[in-house]
C-alpha cells in the first residue's frame, strides 16, 4: 500500500513539476509564432490569448508514467510492470486513442478541422477501446437491465465515448471549467480505483490531475496583456475528455463486489460527469427544437446563463464546479440506500429545475435592463 501511495504521489507531482515548466515554455512559442485564439461575438475573452496549453498534457502524462515505471526497474521493484502487464490491452490500445485525439485535436488548433471529421475520428477511438476490452457489458439495474450483449454494448460503449468526449469538449467555455471539473473528475476517480487496487488507473488518474493543476493556475490567474494566459483547446479537451472516457468505462466493468462501500458502480463512474454531459444533452435538444444546427456553438451552455444572470466568470467557474461536487457526493452517498434508478431521476430532475429557474432569472435580467430599472 505505501507503494503504491509513493507512485501515485509521484505520478502526480512529477506531472505538476514537468507541466509547469512545459506550459511557459508553450505560450513563448505561441506569441513568437502569432498563434492565438482571437475574441469574437460568440467568445468571452477580449484579448489574444494562446490556445495550446493542451499539448502539454499528453506528454507529460506518458511522460511521468514511462519514468516511473524505469525508475522502478532500477530500483528492483517490478509491481508497477506487473500491473501494467496484467492490463497491457486496454493501456496500450487506449493510449493510442489518446494519441490520436491528441494529434487532431492539435491540428484543430492550429488550422481547423470539420466536426464530421472529428465525429469519426472519436467514432475510431471509441472502436479501439473496445479492442482493448473495454466496453459497457453491465447496465447494473438501470431500467432493470442487467448483463447486456455484445451487439448492443459494443454501439453504447462508441456512443458513450462520442459522448463524454464533445462534453468536455463543449464545457470549455470560461476560465478554469473544464480543467476544473476535469481535475475533480480524476481526483475522484484516482481514489475510486486507489480503493478497489488498481493501481496503475489510479495513477494515471493522479498523473492527469497533475498536469491540470499548473494549467488551471496559467488558465485562471494568469494575465494576458503580460503573455501569462492560455487556453487548452482542442487539444486539451480531447486529449482529457478521451482519458475521462477510459477511466469511466473501466469502472463500469467493475462489479458492485468489492467497491469501496460497494457503491454503484455506474455511479462511481459518470457522477464526475454528470454536469457536462446534462448540459450537452440540454443545449443539443435547445437547438433541435429551435431549429439550429445542434453542432454549431453558440451561448446557451451553463456557464452562458450563469454570466448572463449578472456572475462574474470566476464566480460562474467556481459555482459550477461546486455544484458537481455536490452531484458527486450526494450521488455516492444515496447509491447507498436507494436504487439506481431514482438517484438518475433525481438528478434529472434537479438539473431540468435549475434551467428552468436561470431562464426566468434571465427573462427578469433582461426585463430590467429593456427597462432601464
Amino acid at each position: 500500500m505505501i507503494f503504491w501511495i509513493v507512485n501515485c504521489s509521484l505520478a502526480f507531482l512529477l506531472c505538476v513539476f514537468c507541466a509547469g515548466i512545459v506550459i511557459p515554455q508553450i505560450l513563448l512559442i505561441a506569441f513568437r509564432k502569432q498563434l492565438f485564439d482571437l475574441p469574437d461575438e460568440r467568445k468571452i475573452h477580449h484579448c489574444a490569448v494562446p490556445r495550446l496549453g493542451g499539448i502539454a498534457f499528453k506528454p507529460v502524462v506518458f511522460f511521468t508514467i514511462a519514468l516511473l515505471l524505469g525508475i522502478n526497474m532500477v530500483l528492483g521493484h517490478s509491481e508497477m510492470l506487473a500491473e501494467i502487464g496484467n492490463d497491457i490491452r486496454p493501456l496500450a490500445f487506449a493510449f493510442c486513442s489518446i494519441m490520436i485525439l491528441y494529434l487532431i485535436g492539435m491540428a484543430d488548433d492550429l488550422i481547423g478541422i470539420r466536426y464530421r471529421a472529428k465525429f469519426v475520428i472519436q467514432i475510431l477511438c471509441g472502436i479501439m477501446l473496445i479492442a482493448g476490452g473495454i466496453y459497457v457489458n453491465d447496465l447494473h439495474g438501470i431500467l432493470g437491465i442487467h448483463t447486456i450483449p455484445l451487439w448492443l454494448g459494443y454501439p453504447l460503449t462508441i456512443l458513450i465515448v462520442v459522448f463524454i468526449i464533445n462534453a468536455i469538449n463543449l464545457i470549455d467555455g470560461i476560465d478554469g471549467l473544464a480543467s476544473g471539473l476535469c481535475s475533480i473528475a480524476c481526483l475522484f476517480y484516482g481514489l475510486t480505483f486507489f480503493g478497489l487496487h488498481q493501481y496503475i488507473y489510479a495513477m494515471l488518474a493522479f498523473a492527469t490531475l497533475g498536469v491540470l493543476v499548473p494549467f488551471f493556475y496559467y488558465n485562471v490567474f494568469g494575465n494576458a496583456e503580460r503573455r501569462k494566459k492560455i487556453f487548452m483547446g482542442d487539444t486539451g479537451s480531447l486529449t482529457i475528455g478521451m482519458m475521462l472516457c477510459f477511466l469511466s468505462l473501466r469502472l463500469t466493468m467493475c462489479g458492485p463486489n468489492g467497491n469501496p462501500g460497494n457503491v454503484h458502480p455506474m455511479v462511481l463512474a459518470f457522477s464526475p460527469l454528470l454536469v457536462p454531459g446534462c448540459d450537452v444533452v440540454r443545449v443539443y435538444l435547445h437547438r433541435v427544437r429551435n431549429g439550429k444546427n445542434p453542432f454549431l456553438p453558440d451561448k446557451n451552455h451553463i456557464h452562458h446563463k450563469l454570466l448572463a444572470i449578472g456572475m462574474k466568470q470566476r464566480s460562474a467557474m467556481i459555482t459550477i464546479i461546486s455544484v458537481s461536487t455536490v452531484f458527486i457526493l450526494l450521488n455516492i452517498l444515496l447509491s447507498l440506500y436507494f436504487d439506481v434508478n431514482w438517484i438518475i431521476l433525481g438528478d434529472v430532475l434537479i438539473w431540468t429545475l435549475a434551467n428552468i429557474w436561470l431562464t426566468k432569472r434571465i427573462e427578469q435580467v433582461s426585463s430590467r435592463l429593456a427597462t432601464g430599472k
